[in-house]
């Protein structure tokens, strides 16, 4: 078996395994995704104040999504800033 065979299958095998550590469904990443992402964007250790939020990302390509959308928003700096359409009407 070719060494690139190997490591597809090894990474498989880890895949259906899942996690060592602890993992949050999607409904507590809902909840604690806000937190997370905060915590990401004021350098704080994220992964120790949200446990098992960095296994359900790596895991859940619909919540790594979520976070990933909310992250860019956030760190854009319009977070909380109503649509430019919305501002130009008032």
């Amino acid at each position: 078996m070719n060494t690139e065979r190997a490591a597809e299958h090894l990474r498989l095998i880890a895949a259906l395994l899942g996690p060592a550590e602890p993992e949050l469904t999607c409904e507590q990443c809902f909840e604690q995704l806000d937190r997370y992402v905060e915590f990401e964007l004021a350098g704080a250790d994220a992964d120790r104040a949200v446990p098992g939020m960095q296994a359900h990302l790596t895991g859940c390509p619909a919540c790594r999504d979520d976070h990933n959308s909310l992250h860019e928003f956030v760190a854009s700096g319009t977070a909380g800033e109503p649509p430019a359409s919305a501002a130009s009407q008032a």
